[in-house]
């Protein structure tokens, strides 16, 4: 394991406010997001549209990396030209979601929580991918708030799986991404999304502890510590900043690097202002991490509905796309403009 070069990597996806273009979506995913435009959802138009996005001028200077697919890591421009390659001469560091999915927690898998798979066979996938080109990875867990969830166990399984996940990754010589997401879905109190956040948060760091996990060498993908969607009383970006700020700093190791917030179905705008204010907040008060964004439909979903299938509207696209990206990457510095 190269320590030094995964320590390298890592922080270079956080750095100078830059984030990273989660455009991981499944085959599912994405054919729901295309229904939602009026796009059929071929590989061709998935290849179109995700080389749109990544072949959009500029887009380096904003986003440092791209989590990609497997389908989408195999795929080639129109002229041949593979997309990794577009991704590395933009600038930016290619990587790939390599978890299967969260499944029903057994033994009872109609209790609304879910352990997510993909550990058999990962060592070979891993050498894989590295030798197409990817420097990161990335697996996602996630937690239900409400009727007694997370329960103690849905939190250790997980949290033993995103370990293990990562073990493999450096070992790999790919930094892992860890990405524990409790979920906005629920009309729960920013309190009761507090409470959990740090619960999840202390299980992986002592499960990256045992599995001897260098955290230098990783990155944290975490939700913010945010109202309930449902929820009546929702928290401004200030209150958002000061919560989540206070959770991270009772449970996440100054050693990692940085934090890279998903945008976990908040809205584009929504995302990019209460980044804006964690980071006013840190960079006032003080942080040891760099705090930047990780995000899919907050980045994408302007630049999806102006695309809407059509490669003519690509010049169109791409520029909303890129408008976006500057805002998050102003956002990630504490400098969004009023």
């Amino acid at each position: 394991m190269d320590t030094t070069r995964l320590h390298e990597t890592a922080t270079a996806l956080v750095a100078d406010g830059k984030g990273l273009l989660a455009a991981d979506e499944s085959t599912g995913s994405i054919r729901k997001r295309f229904e939602a435009v009026g796009v059929e959802s071929t590989e061709t138009n998935r290849r179109d549209y995700r080389h749109m996005l990544v072949g959009t001028p500029g887009v380096g200077d904003h986003i440092s990396g791209v989590i990609l697919f497997d389908e989408t890591i195999r795929q080639a421009a129109p002229d041949g030209t593979p997309l990794v390659r577009l991704i590395e001469d933009a600038g930016m560091i290619p990587g790939i979601k390599v978890d299967k999915g969260a499944k029903p927690l057994a033994p009872h898998p109609d209790g609304g929580e879910t352990v997510t798979e993909g550990l058999d066979g990962l060592r070979d996938r891993f050498h894989e991918y590295a030798a197409m080109g990817a420097r990161f990875a990335k697996w996602r867990a996630v937690y239900s708030i409400g009727g007694g969830r997370p329960t103690d166990r849905c939190i250790q399984v997980n949290a033993h799986a995103l370990a293990r996940y990562a073990a493999l990754a450096q070992e790999a010589g790919l930094v892992p991404i860890v990405e524990p997401e409790v979920l906005m879905d629920g009309s729960h109190n920013i309190e009761a999304c507090f409470a959990d956040t740090e619960a999840v948060q202390r299980a992986v760091f002592r499960e990256l502890h045992a599995q001897g996990v260098m955290l230098e060498g990783i990155l944290l993908k975490p939700n913010m510590v945010i109202s309930g969607k449902d929820a009546t009383d929702q928290a401004d970006p200030d209150t958002v900043a000061e919560r989540t700020l206070a959770c991270f700093r009772r449970t996440v190791p100054a050693a990692v690097p940085g934090i890279v917030f998903l945008s976990g179905g908040q809205g584009d705008e929504q995302a990019t202002v209460n980044l804006d204010a964690i980071n006013r907040r840190a960079r006032r008060d003080g942080a040891p991490w760099s705090l930047s964004f990780s995000y899919g439909r907050a980045l994408q979903q302007a630049a999806l509905k102006t695309w809407a299938g059509d490669n003519d509207n690509a010049e169109a696209a791409r520029a909303a796309f890129l408008e976006r990206a500057e805002a998050n990457r102003q956002a990630a510095l504490g400098q969004l403009a009023a």
